[in-house]
């Protein structure tokens, strides 16, 4: 009987790396019947076609018989799944009028702006967060899935500096028109607006941006009636959701709130939770956000930044 190849450094370190990882020999050996070259054409396939399947990786890698396992194996030791990232459509007059956006406010102190929006939350929460690691034997927790739909609650925020305005909630049912808009803002900003003093009311600049209820002429009129306008008021470019960086707040909340897949059986219910995440939010934190504004934009000549 000939003499049987000898493995190469590679395979050495992969077998030391499963043993030390507590792998019985059969697992082993189905681990690692695959040839470095083979690996090699794996690693390269994975490269060119990011975000697909390991049954399609393995197929254009020329090694469409692996088990499911093995082939996830294999990845890992060079690759993690992720999720495909998102990107609002940017036509050309959309970057430039983020350009100008960006060389119009880029020097603003950011300490005087307050960034706003609604946000929803719903009562069985994002899917997204309700994974996680198992202990073999341990049964997997259980998700409510309604049949009509969860339902939940809208609510309004801004962040400013080292502070969080609000949240407060937008009630049930209210389809939040310009008329209902002015009348939220008449009823929850404008009390916070009108205890701060002379001066942190000059020097104010507040933005929201370009849905149909804040870009209203009634809107603006009623803003300027509060003392928001012209260069108080801030123009936000449109398609520019990543630009506002109290989005990054809601991903807080969100977290926090729905943290180890928790879902709520009502709307006061996770109500009460939201305002209960906000108030765990460290001043620091909030900070971060708001001067987490940089000249990105400008270097991308308001094309989309890579973060």
């Amino acid at each position: 009987m000939g003499k049987k190849k000898d493995l190469s450094e590679d395979e050495r370190q992969e077998i030391v790396e499963c043993l030390g990882q507590g792998m019985t020999t059969i697992k082993i050996a189905k681990t690692t019947t695959l040839s470095y070259r083979q690996l090699h054409r794996i690693k390269r396939a994975a490269v060119k076609m990011p975000c697909h399947s390991s049954k399609q990786v393995f197929k254009a890698a020329g090694a469409s018989n692996v088990p499911r396992t093995t082939r996830c194996r294999v990845l890992q030791r060079f690759a993690a799944v992720r999720k495909s990232s998102f990107q609002p459509p940017l036509s050309i007059a959309h970057k430039e009028k983020q350009l100008q956006w960006a060389q119009q406010y880029m020097k603003t102190d950011f300490k005087t702006l307050l960034f706003t929006d609604e946000c929803r939350a719903t009562l069985d929460g994002p899917y997204g967060l309700s994974g996680g690691w198992l202990v073999d034997g341990h049964p997997m927790q259980t998700r409510l899935q309604r049949q009509q739909g969860s339902g939940g609650v809208m609510f309004w925020a801004g962040i400013m500096g080292r502070e969080i305005v609000g949240p407060f909630r937008i009630p049930d049912g209210v389809k939040m028109t310009s008329i209902m808009y002015v009348e939220f803002l008449k009823e929850h900003f404008l009390p916070w607006f009108k205890k701060k003093n002379r001066a942190f009311r000059n020097t104010i600049i507040f933005m929201h941006d370009n849905a149909p209820s804040h870009a209203a002429k009634n809107t603006s009129a009623c803003l300027a009636a509060m003392g928001i306008r012209e260069d108080k008021l801030m123009v936000w470019p449109p398609s520019s959701p990543d630009l506002n960086p109290i989005e990054n707040l809601w991903s807080i909340i969100k977290r926090s709130v729905y943290d180890g897949g928790r879902q709520f059986t009502s709307k006061q219910q996770l109500w009460e939770a939201i305002l209960s995440s906000c108030k765990a939010i460290e001043a620091d934190t909030v900070q971060k956000l708001t001067n987490s504004m940089d000249e990105k934009l400008l270097l991308n000549k308001g094309s989309y930044i890579q973060m």
